[in-house]
């Protein structure tokens, strides 16, 4: 998984890490003890996840989280040293681990298709980590996880380590950028109030109505219109199941180069 913003400033631990991911590393020591009874780094996280699930990450700030928790804002300090902080702290205690690699993921593809599926469970159980900026590349535990069980999935691929990380990066980026369009999609039907089936025949209807004029300057679109493929919805992991193969379709060409 991807890190987000405030992953690469510096810390004041001298390790040139933020203040969230020392605490995340377990290099920052938890006060074991708040000014409030109850009071806990893991509950003013999972209160920001909270938040984030139900109001996106925008409504995140650390005066909504004491507000939700009943304290005072500056009683969060103790904990965590800023937003961006909380962010990364709740980045990796949404994302967690990668699960156990299963015997059916045996071989690069297999297992670049069970890495790819399972980092979509996570984007799509937490919309909202779609919405935190990436400003450095992956340095908490959880992030790191899922580079290993990634650059595992490939050592039998016969890639060297540059074109593994870079695979990674391109799969990574497809399942991202799927589940950003998806997501996008869905909220706007969702404010509209309509079913995917209304949104596709009204789409195919405004499409003949702005093309039937001039069919000639559109023979594609006219044709699709007539095969009836722009009025039902695609099912739901159809497009993601077929664009992942043709991404992986394109790693296979460099992996049989390379042997």
């Amino acid at each position: 998984m991807a890190a987000g913003k405030g992953e690469g400033a510096g810390g004041d631990a001298g390790t040139g890490l933020s203040a969230g991911l020392e605490t995340a590393w377990g290099l920052r020591e938890r006060p074991s003890k708040g000014p409030r009874p109850g009071l806990s780094l893991d509950r003013i996280v999972d209160t920001g996840i909270r938040i984030a699930a139900a109001e996106g990450i925008d409504a995140v700030s650390m005066g909504r989280v004491a507000k939700e928790l009943g304290v005072s804002t500056m009683s969060l300090y103790r904990y965590v040293s800023a937003k961006d902080d909380l962010y990364v702290l709740m980045q990796d205690a949404a994302a967690g681990a990668p699960p156990p690699r299963p015997a059916s993921a045996a071989g690069w593809r297999a297992g670049l298709e069970w890495w790819a599926r399972e980092q979509r469970a996570v984007f799509r159980r937490n919309l909202w980590l779609l919405r935190i900026p990436i400003s450095s590349p992956p340095a908490s535990p959880g992030s790191l996880e899922w580079m290993e069980r990634g650059l595992e999935v490939l050592d039998g691929s016969g890639l060297d380590d540059g074109r593994k990380i870079s695979v990674m990066m391109l799969v990574g980026g497809y399942v991202r950028n799927e589940v950003s369009l998806m997501a996008d999609l869905d909220a706007a039907m969702r404010a509209q109030g309509v079913a995917p089936d209304e949104v596709m025949r009204r789409y195919a209807r405004t499409v003949d109505a702005l093309t039937s004029a001039d069919p000639g300057r559109f023979p594609g679109v006219r044709r699709l219109l007539g095969a009836g493929v722009l009025d039902v919805p695609d099912a739901d992991d159809a497009e993601f199941e077929f664009g992942l193969g043709r991404v992986l379709d394109g790693v296979a060409v460099l992996v049989e180069g390379r042997g």
